[in-house]
């Protein structure tokens, strides 16, 4: 035996900050002064047409992703991100990043970094933001408190906001009331219209108050959305709505609404959930007299359940993604085709492909489906669209940091990571896949279904023609000379046996893998030639060692069983010693090698001349003569 066996490698309600929410005496009076009593009843139903939107180009666009710091970045906030940058970088335009923190209780610091992170991993750089500034700052919610204040003492003043002192159980009692009859929740208070001698005693008392926006009655409001054609609503349903809390933060329509006048954003688009939400918006744009930008709602992305994606689904975070091994050019690949496409059939894009093709006109309607299996196979389409060097480093690091091997930088690294470099759609899935390359897994092979018609076709002939070789170094020499002289050592041992095409190669790669399925043979066996000072975590790797090693003991010479069974006594009793005799002879002197050698027409030759002598064919012959060399009916 020539080496070892293969060891397998394994909100609660605040008193006010009096600093923050008084207003001037001027605005307090003029807010006061209007008495508004019955004002739905008594004003005539007027029909607003749609806010003029902005129709900037080129350098002018400005598009923006304004993340909540509350947890992971989620992958339809980075589907969101993505189209907003594509769109900036399509037409030249500007990518701002803002961070909403106005939700004191949830968002932290924390949290934004690890966004920035992961929007960087996918490439999505800003123009505008925090860490890269930019003449709109600061660029967190939470920095532009004095901006928010000087916008709802304006409201104020125009009479567009007034103070609410109603409490949580007057809330609760008016939105029961109108759900007992059935009525829209909204704010049906009484300081909308409240007198100035009533404000100022409630301020005298010290009662929280919040500041609510004044919303016209009965005005139908709708915009052209880029994504779902013409939206609309009525006004009478939605109510007076707050815009600035009784702890002094404002509230995110409001500030929403202040951010994107201020930053010059052109275009919004964003997820179909915040719909809802643009009315208000639209209403402080009317008021402020802001221009609004164009809206473009996309909509949600789905698991393959078709609910809404969630984390009992798996990984949903950017993070998740890159910690698991994914390519951020597969991941915006993949995010790119949710909701968009270009109206081909093509589905691998690089970045600038998608740059270059990306349209607004293209985003879809229908919800999107989050596939891991789709996105897993993109992975390995930009894998293998690596230069091979860079593919074979990176997997080779994966084998180690997997514990399968110890040297990345071996010779035997590289050669073992080329074997699997078309097969792995992860970098992961290379440790699962090499170790099992490495075994010679021939007692399993042997016992399969499959292996019979290899096994009914002589597969001794092949194996003894593999020891052979391997004994007398034909084979060792053929693996190290490369491809084309291995493939001419095995056309020679199949013109010797008659044996060419499946014939010849099934089973000469069961002799040297041990296994029916696989990497090339030649490539696989010079790999395991690299093996030699690489280091591998456990054991050495010598699968022809192992041929050597498992072959004779699976062919099978188990003598003491089959003397004693009962289906030998007749082969016993017609002189089974004299066949056993001559093939020891011929064993000794060599000449059942060189028939074995010789192939098929040889070795039958010599069967023949061994009858001839004893005077025997048939099974006479065939039958003692199969038990002295393999002891087994079955081969």
């Amino acid at each position: 035996m020539m080496a070892t066996n293969l060891r397998m490698m394994s909100g609660g309600r605040l008193i006010a900050r009096s600093g923050f929410l008084a207003q001037p005496a001027a605005c307090l009076r003029q807010v006061c002064s209007r008495r508004l009593v019955s004002v739905r009843a008594a004003v005539a139903t007027d029909v607003a047409e749609a806010p003029a939107t902005v129709t900037s180009t080129g350098s002018k666009i400005k598009v923006r992703f304004a993340p909540s710091p509350t947890g992971n970045l989620h992958v339809g906030g980075a589907r969101t991100a993505l189209f907003n940058w594509l769109y900036a970088r399509k037409v030249g335009g500007k990518f701002v990043l803002r961070i909403e923190d106005t939700d004191t209780a949830r968002s932290t610091r924390e949290s934004e970094e690890k966004m920035k992170a992961d929007l960087e991993w996918l490439g999505l750089t800003w123009d505008e933001g925090p860490d890269v500034g930019g003449p709109n700052g600061p660029y967190r919610q939470s920095e532009r408190a004095d901006i928010y204040k000087s916008y709802v003492d304006k409201l104020v003043a125009a009479g567009h906001a007034y103070p609410c002192f109603c409490s949580d159980a007057e809330l609760d009692a008016m939105k029961a009331e109108a759900e007992a009859k059935k009525l829209p929740p909204i704010y049906r208070g009484k300081w909308s219209s409240a007198s100035k001698e009533e404000v100022e005693a409630e301020m005298a008392k010290g009662t929280p108050y919040c500041y609510r926006f004044r919303v016209p009655p009965n005005k139908e409001i709708g915009i052209n959305d880029i994504v779902r054609g013409q939206v609309s609503w009525n006004t009478d349903n939605l109510g007076d709505f707050v815009v600035l809390r009784s702890n002094g933060l404002p509230v995110y329509n409001f500030c929403v609404a202040i951010d994107d006048a201020l930053m010059g954003i052109t275009h919004v688009l964003r997820a179909e959930e915040h719909l809802p939400n643009t009315l208000r918006q639209l209403l402080v744009y009317e008021a402020l007299g802001f221009t609004p930008p164009v809206f473009g709602h996309m909509s949600l992305i789905l698991a393959p359940d078709k609910s809404k994606l969630s984390k009992r689904h798996g990984a949903t975070s950017v993070g998740d993604f890159k910690t698991q091994g994914y390519l951020a050019p597969a991941m915006v690949n993949f995010l790119s085709l949710l909701g968009w496409n270009d109206g081909t059939e093509k589905e691998i894009y690089t970045v600038d492909e998608l740059t270059e093709a990306f349209a607004l006109d293209r985003i879809t309607k229908s919800a999107a489906v989050f596939d891991k299996v789709k996105l897993s196979w993109m992975n390995g389409q930009h894998l293998r669209a690596l230069p091979e060097e860079e593919l074979v480093s990176r997997i080779s690091e994966a084998l180690v940091a997997a514990g399968v091997l110890s040297d990345a930088s071996s010779a035997f690294a590289a050669a073992v990571s080329k074997l699997v470099k078309g097969s792995v759609d992860m970098l992961g899935d290379a440790a699962a896949q090499v170790p099992p390359l490495l075994g010679y897994p021939l007692s399993e092979t042997v016992q399969s279904e499959g292996f019979k018609p290899i096994q009914d076709d002589n597969f001794l002939e092949v194996a003894a023609a593999v020891l052979a070789a391997h004994d007398s170094g034909d084979l060792a020499a053929a693996v190290a000379g490369g491809h084309d002289t291995f493939k001419k050592w095995i056309n020679g041992v199949g013109k010797a046996q008659k044996r060419k095409g499946k014939r010849l190669f099934m089973p000469m790669r069961v002799a040297l893998t041990g296994r029916m399925q696989g990497p090339d043979v030649g490539e696989l066996l010079a790999a395991l030639a690299q093996e030699s000072g690489s280091k591998l975590v456990k054991g050495s790797v010598d699968m022809l060692g192992d041929a050597a090693a498992q072959v004779p003991p699976l062919l099978g010479y188990p003598l003491s069983d089959t003397v004693q069974s009962e289906g030998f006594k007749p082969i016993q009793d017609d002189n089974f010693l004299e066949v056993a005799a001559a093939v020891l002879a011929a064993h000794d002197s060599g000449d059942l090698a060189a028939a074995v050698a010789g192939g098929h027409d040889t070795f039958k030759k010599w069967i023949n001349g061994v009858g001839k002598a004893q005077k025997r064919k048939g099974k006479r012959l065939f039958m003692p003569m199969r038990v002295a060399l393999t002891v087994g009916g079955g081969w």
